[in-house]
């Protein structure tokens, strides 16, 4: 094999990787949207919060549900196949949202959204094992993480001052057409593995290098989730995505916006500012983490249960005080909730990843990837429900009392989180 040929693989995978870079980031970005426009969507189709939350929680919904699905399909119709035509489905998703004229349609059209954009994570790790080698995967993954946290900023910051100067609708709108050149872009750009432009497997280029110890053997479907549910490992890590994620998802991607704006009286664009430190939590906070278990303290699960005792004592301080911080501290408070509730995962999907041999990578990363999303799913309407069971306040937004309570529940969820992270199993190699 020439070194050419070496080189042109090196440089065309991370082609590769910042094309499904930027559909992941579209993919956070319709994740955490509806938070800044929550109350122009509450008034306009004239509805409650728990509907607001239950629209919220539609794209978890769709999102847990596709997850082993989207496995299959990564494996028979091909991942870059799947990512395109899922990603149509998104788009057209987008632009209905922005159209609609009544909640049910918003409903169909965040359905759309949440089936779409579910088939880009999982493919996107199938691609990524063809094009990268093993030992670089952890990193790869707090990259990834970290352009999430682009499209959060996009979510926040950005969509704020968009609805504020065009509207929701045609900022959706905008988006989804957006969403349809990074189809373009995936289809034109973005091949499963190297064979598949007549260069030689990253298998191969990893036996010249002797970092392949042997051929891979194919595990059956049913056989490797068996596997993954028998393991008794497996369960505090997929319960702790689950209440991790109802945290970041329910607070950080819906409640936090309005949040501020009803507590702290803050303009939208105010309060997307603000939210915009989730997103530079993930950018600054993802790689820096994994850098941390690898060579600092060198360990998974240290790092692990650190990041969510600092989220217990985070919210804690915030259902002592839920009114009257300065502005510096909340920004201070959501860029450490965001490393703590979300950066941190990349140790979640590590953890799994080592877990388990790598013939069942994809399953096993499926099949806990239900879990984050369903805590998204029923947090969100749970704490629309008890936003809701407050009287509101005198400007028509709902209560300090009630945001109190929503925030001690977060409190709580997070202890649960933390027991978690003691049961998980240490499964650094020092290599």
């Amino acid at each position: 094999m020439t070194e050419n040929v070496t080189g042109k693989i090196m440089r065309f995978r991370w082609l590769i990787f910042i094309v499904l870079a930027l559909a992941y980031l579209f993919v956070y970005f319709h994740r955490l949207s509806l938070s800044v426009v929550a109350n122009d969507l509450i008034k306009d189709f004239k509805t409650t919060a728990s509907v607001m939350g239950f629209l919220g929680s539609t794209y978890f919904y769709c999102y847990a549900f596709m997850q082993l699905p989207a496995g299959l399909l990564s494996d028979s119709l091909g991942p870059r196949k799947s990512v395109t035509l899922f990603l149509i489905i998104a788009s057209v998703g987008s632009i209905i949202f922005g159209f609609a004229p009544t909640i049910k349609i918003a409903f169909l059209g965040r359905v759309m959204v949440g089936l779409g954009v579910s088939m880009v994570f999982i493919p996107t790790m199938k691609i990524l094992s063809r094009w990268f080698h093993p030992h670089e995967f952890a990193f790869m993954t707090g990259i990834l993480n970290a352009v999430g946290g682009i499209g959060v900023l996009a979510a926040t910051w950005l969509l704020a001052l968009m609805t504020l100067i065009f509207g929701w609708r045609i900022s959706f709108e905008f988006i989804g057409c957006c969403t349809f050149i990074i189809v373009l872009l995936v289809w034109f750009i973005v091949r499963d593995r190297p064979e598949d432009k007549g260069w030689p497997s990253i298998e191969e280029l990893g036996k010249e290098k002797g970092k392949v110890s042997g051929p891979v053997k194919q595990i059956p479907l049913l056989q490797g989730v068996r596997r993954v549910i028998s393991e008794k490992y497996f369960w505090p890590v997929a319960i702790w995505f689950f209440f991790d994620c109802g945290i970041f998802f329910g607070f950080g991607a819906l409640w936090g916006g309005p949040y501020l704006m009803d507590v702290y009286g803050m303009t939208r664009a105010q309060a997307g500012t603000v939210l915009s430190m989730i997103a530079w939590g993930m950018i600054v906070g993802s790689p820096p983490l994994g850098f941390i278990s690898d060579k600092v303290m060198k360990s998974r699960k240290k790092p692990f249960i650190l990041c969510n005792l600092v989220l217990v004592i985070e919210l804690a301080f915030l259902s002592i005080y839920p009114a009257g911080l300065p502005r510096i501290a909340l920004y201070i408070f959501f860029f450490v909730f965001s490393i703590c509730a979300s950066a941190v995962v990349i140790f979640g999907f590590t953890l799994i990843k080592e877990l388990f041999p790598v013939e069942i990578a994809g399953t096993s990363t499926g099949m806990v990837n239900l879990f984050p999303f369903l805590g998204g799913a029923i947090f969100m309407p749970l704490l629309g429900q008890v936003l809701d069971a407050y009287p509101k306040s005198d400007a028509g937004g709902y209560s300090l009392e009630a945001y109190t309570m929503l925030i001690i529940i977060l409190l709580g969820s997070s202890v649960l989180s933390l027991i978690c992270t003691f049961l998980t199993k240490e499964t650094y190699q020092d290599k």
